[in-house]
């Protein structure tokens, strides 16, 4: 289903997110070298499927989806409430 993809500006938004976490000290879930910027930490993060964050759409009649990006980057995990 096409809701289930990330949006380019989702992704965008959840590493620009992750980012300022590592930047402000957050732990990074994935191996880094010393040279890596906390963009690049948080892009790595979200290409290796550890990214722990999730996005919430809410539709216009009030149905809400949940994806799990930590999982599998949003493309195919979504819970309905």
């Amino acid at each position: 289903m096409w809701f289930l993809r990330l949006t380019r500006f989702e992704r965008t938004r959840l590493i620009s997110a992750r980012a300022m976490q590592i930047a402000l000290g957050a732990p990074p879930l994935v191996k880094v070298s010393p040279e890596d910027s906390p963009y690049d930490i948080a892009k790595k993060e979200f290409e290796e499927k550890v990214l722990p964050l999730s996005v919430v759409r809410v539709f216009p009649n009030g149905k809400r989806v949940f994806l799990e990006v930590g999982e599998n980057n949003g493309q195919s995990r979504a819970e309905a409430d």
